[in-house]
């Protein structure tokens, strides 16, 4: 099959290439899944699953990817839940080949079935952005309705998410970014928007929730801006500041077939859009994932047209 590998970590994203592996094979409670569309996170490359297995040896050449929408092509010795044909979405485990290929083998309890009504490619664009934004909300940050949501990134692939999630639920969202996103974070329901490079982030006071995806100094000056009670959520590592009277929630997206499901629903119905900025072939997966210039939304790879 063919597939996107990487072998060296100084490389990153340049080091990517395109060649022929072995086809996937299923290992117990694996489904293989032919690959229609990937996802891709350009942090993967930073990750340390992203290079050795889970004793910590090697495994390069590793394919990355870890979003995925497909067909069951076939089932590992005690897979349940899904069938051979079925369409599926979702995310794979980080310490495994990934998802940029043909073919993938994934634990069957990682995937939820897509609706025959959701394009593979908008699929694909759901499993690490819809669950990260999911579970920040409403697991880690314990979200009510009526509590206002600081969303840094509000126009990226996560905050996007974030936004329209949290809007949805009643929350009051002031959207973060750069002065060219305030149009993207107001269109996906923020209702005020700061410009990181020009307004004052302090000028936003008692919060219930900050959702961070920046991290470093944004991160520890939003810590401040947390009302007694509220919770600073992060993706972006290990917090160096604390709310004086709240929590600090840093936490790794989860994979979860109900959450998936309810997410997928969202999409179908028109409450929630994905945010793809570009569309690309497995064969032209390695320039669009090492793009010249910036690009807020998610990046996908169309495996099979």
């Amino acid at each position: 099959m063919k597939a996107i590998v990487v072998t060296d970590q100084a490389a990153g994203m340049a080091g990517m290439r395109l060649v022929e592996r072995p086809e996937a094979k299923a290992a117990l409670n694996d489904v293989v899944v032919r690959v229609h569309a990937s996802g891709f996170t350009p942090g993967e490359l930073t990750w340390p699953s992203t290079w050795t297995d889970r004793l910590g040896r090697d495994r390069t050449p590793s394919v990355p990817g870890h979003e995925l929408a497909g067909v069951v092509s076939a089932l590992g010795y005690g897979a349940t839940g899904l069938s051979v044909g079925q369409r599926v979405f979702g995310l794979t485990d980080w310490n495994r080949d990934g998802t940029l290929a043909e073919y993938a083998a994934v634990e069957a309890r990682n995937l939820a079935p897509l609706p025959a009504d959701v394009d593979f490619t908008v699929g694909a664009s759901l499993p690490i952005s819809g669950l990260t934004a999911w579970q920040g909300l409403f697991v880690h940050g314990r979200f009510q309705a009526g509590q206002s949501v600081l969303v840094h990134g509000a126009a990226g692939g996560v905050g996007s998410m974030v936004t329209q999630l949290a809007t949805e639920a009643g929350a009051h969202v002031i959207g973060t970014g750069r002065a060219a996103d305030r149009r993207t974070a107001l269109d996906f329901g923020a209702r005020e928007f700061l410009d990181l490079d020009n307004d004052t982030l302090e000028d936003v006071a008692g919060v219930d929730l900050v959702f961070d995806v920046i991290g470093g100094d944004i991160q520890k000056r939003s810590a401040g801006l947390v009302r007694a009670g509220g919770t600073l959520v992060t993706i972006a590592g290990p917090p160096e500041a604390q709310p004086a009277d709240g929590l600090t929630v840093d936490f790794v997206v989860e994979a979860d077939r109900a959450q998936l499901r309810e997410i997928v629903q969202r999409v179908r119905d028109g409450r929630l859009r994905t945010n793809i900025s570009t569309v690309a072939t497995l064969g032209d997966a390695v320039a669009a994932l090492n793009p010249t210039g910036r690009t807020t939304g998610k990046t996908i790879i169309r495996v099979r047209s």
